[in-house]
Order: C-alpha cells, then structure tokens, then sequence
C-alpha cells in the first residue's frame, strides 16, 4: 500500500490517560451512498473526546467497549471526494461536519473524515477553519437545547456555564432572538459583548439573583454547568428546564417541564449557524500529533475558548 492510500489519525488503544492516545497510519476511508469525504483542516478538542478516551462513556452504558476507538466529533475543511447520492456539494468546498457516532475506529482527529452529507454544511464566511471547527457540536448543542426551550422574545433564560463553548453559544443564539439571558460566571465583558444583560457572581444564590431580577423566576434555565436543583430553583412555576450534563436530572418541581438534551447530527441546522453571525473563542492550536498535550490541557480548564488540532 502507497503512502498516497494511508493517512494520519489519531485513536485510543483501550481507555485511560492521554497516554492511550496514538498516531497511527491507517488507509484513507472510501465515501459510500450518501457520504462526502473531508480534507481535514481543523478539529476541536471537546470534553466528550475526555470521556471517550477514558472510557467514561463505556461505564456509563452509552457505548459499547473496543480495542481501538476514533475520537473526535468536530471538523472543518474541503470537500475531498462525494460518494454516490450526494448533491448540493461540491470538490473543494469549504464545510463543517459533525461525527456523532460514538462507536467508531475512526475520528474527526485525522488527516481525513467521511461523514453523512445530512452531517455536513457550507462552512461561515469570514471565520477560519480553526474557529469554524468549533461551531459544530457547541453550536447544534446550543441550537437544539434553545429549540426545546421554545422561547418567545423577552422571554428571560438563565444560562450556567457561559463562559463554556456550549454556554457561550446560547447567549448569543437566545439573544439573537431577542430574549433576555442571565448568565453566571467570569467573563463578564465577553457576555455582555455577546447579548448576556445580567451576569450573576460565580458564588450567587442562583434562584435568589435570578428572582431578584426577574420576579417570580426566569422563563427557562438552560444549564450547562451541572447546577441542577440549583438552576430549576431558579425558574418560574411551570417554565421549562434544559440540561445538557450527563448524570441523573432533576425532577420536574413545580410543573416545570425538564428536558436532556442528546445532541444529534443536522446539517440544516448547521447551515443555519454558519449564517449567523457567531463569536467563535479559540484558546490555542496544536497540531494533530499534540492530542495528548490538548487532552491533558483540556483537564486542566485554566483557558476560555477552545483547543484545536490541525494535520
């Protein structure tokens, strides 16, 4: 086999530490029906990779175990090759896409990924690759947790964990829409510069603060954090309640109606955020050999933005 058919990815040999993380030489995947090959210019480095590679997600039943897992979920890039089926596409496009296959032996840390077209979508004009990369499973996160949430303007939402990629966006999306955020958390001049008009001190009394700016509680608290209880007291009789942190979720207290958000794959929708005019943070760039390096980094949680790998 030529070194034209191999390519660079980077897998977990079992579970553990970044030291589970390797390079390996594997052949260029094929497109098949309804697939579209990606040149690979950036991924991000998220906390469902951590899990992943730990193994965290095996003990929690929601994928099963294996010898050699792909890890990565975002990209960025050009349209390599389109297997049969595939329109609205084009060689050479500029795309973002979303793995949300967990059981798989290949990632989107790789020279190059094959994902669903109904995964893929026109990547935004006037980010690069590298803060393109961040949008896709932060920002259909965020997307679908407001979708569930079914907010009106002037609505008031509490987000926690703001200053976090997931929280970050749906500041920006709930505001577009012209509700009213609450946030809580440092950074406040970043928030307020993306729509937030309350920012809550990191120590507040979440349902106290919340009440005292919005009597009778905020219409819907989209908890990206783990506040739980914390963040439901902080919502109106029967408001509504979205979490996206794993784990057992609160009751639906007071008639509020409580939702997980599982993040999915959706093109569409993706094309509708690279229309949007989204801030995108990026904390630094390592290249796809440093996985390991971004993974140990990511622990440590000491930066605002993300960490992105380049081939």
């Amino acid at each position: 086999m030529s070194k034209r058919e191999l390519m660079r990815a980077v897998v977990a040999r079992g579970y553990g530490g970044p030291e589970v993380l390797q390079v390996v030489d594997v052949a260029i995947p094929e497109p098949s029906v309804g697939e579209i090959r990606i040149k690979v210019q950036a991924a991000t480095v998220n906390p469902v990779d951590v899990a992943t590679r730990s193994g965290a997600l095996v003990e929690a039943g929601l994928m099963a175990p294996r010898e050699i897992t792909g890890i990565g979920w975002d990209v960025a890039g050009e349209v390599d090759q389109l297997g049969p089926d595939v329109d609205g596409f084009t060689v050479g496009q500029k795309v973002i896409g979303l793995r949300d296959l967990l059981d798989v032996s290949l990632g989107a840390y790789a020279d190059y990924v094959v994902l669903d077209a109904a995964a893929v979508a026109a990547a935004p004009t006037g980010l690069s690759p590298v803060e393109a990369a961040t949008l896709p499973l932060n920002g259909l996160t965020a997307a679908q947790s407001l979708d569930l949430l079914d907010l009106s303007e002037d609505d008031t939402l509490l987000v926690t964990g703001a200053t976090g990629a997931v929280g970050g966006f749906a500041v920006q999306l709930a505001a577009q829409q012209g509700v009213r955020v609450l946030v809580q958390g440092g950074d406040t001049d970043f928030l307020q510069s993306v729509g937030a008009r309350w920012t809550l001190p990191r120590d507040a009394d979440l349902a106290a603060e919340t009440r005292r700016r919005v009597p009778g509680g905020a219409h819907a608290a989209l908890d990206t954090s783990g506040a739980g209880i914390r963040a439901l007291a902080a919502v109106r009789n029967r408001g509504r309640f979205v979490t996206v942190v794993g784990g057992p979720d609160p009751k639906p207290l007071r008639g509020i109606t409580v939702h997980h958000e599982w993040i999915h794959a959706d093109g569409n929708t993706l094309a509708r955020l690279a229309g949007q005019k989204l801030t995108a943070r990026v904390a630094d760039i390592l290249p796809l050999h440093a996985a390991a390096e971004a993974h140990t980094r990511l622990a440590t949680g000491r930066f605002s933005g993300r960490l992105v790998l380049t081939p």
